[in-house]
């Protein structure tokens, strides 16, 4: 049976009225695209890391299911948020990986199975989304523009039906994002930050 984005958002608009059932009758509409979010969150991600897409689907999912006071507009908006619980999940990841390597799990490892660039990775998202919260201060439409382009993979007419704005904004948002975020990871590494 084929669904079309108005049952998902009916049934996500249910959700929002109280309806726990619809949250279960969701699932099956919105897993597959669920699925290809996390597999190109994880794409990005250093090539050992532990977390499998439907690990971090299903975590995702089941923290979307504690938003209480969300009020789903749309699929859209939900796909939205799903991203941002997702980037929230492998920052906090990150952050958990980068505590253990200063000795929160110490363990005795060979030099052989010492891994650098999973730990460059770890402080490259760490300081990623430390800029991104410097930017979401001053200018959170960019950091939008930013999650569902590059962490969503959304295209310039997806991210601009989602976010209400018109393909030359997000373009105009897109750019100046990635030239302030380059800056800044610039200076953070000039400085010895972020690592």
């Amino acid at each position: 049976m084929e669904h079309t984005p108005h049952d998902v958002t009916r049934l996500l608009q249910d959700w929002s009225g109280g309806d726990a059932a619809a949250a279960e009758r969701l699932v099956p509409l919105v897993y597959d695209e669920l699925r290809r979010l996390a597999r190109s969150y994880l794409r990005r991600e250093r090539s050992d890391h532990t977390l499998q897409p439907t690990a971090l689907v299903n975590e995702a999912y089941l923290k979307l299911c504690d938003q209480t006071r969300v009020s789903w507009q749309n699929r859209s908006h939900f796909y939205g948020v799903a991203a941002q619980v997702m980037r929230r999940i492998l920052v906090d990841h990150a952050r958990s990986h980068a505590s253990e390597k200063r000795g929160g799990l110490r363990q005795r490892l060979s030099l052989e199975e010492v891994n650098v660039p999973a730990e460059e990775r770890a402080a490259e998202l760490l300081a990623l989304d430390e800029a991104l919260h410097k930017l979401a201060e001053a200018f959170p439409r960019k950091v939008r523009v930013v999650e569902l382009r590059y962490f969503v993979g959304m295209s310039v007419d997806e991210t601009a039906e989602v976010l209400g704005i018109s393909d030359k904004t997000v373009m105009r948002e897109w750019e100046s994002a990635k030239l302030w975020l380059f800056s800044e990871l610039d200076r953070e590494l000039a400085s010895g930050g972020g690592a």
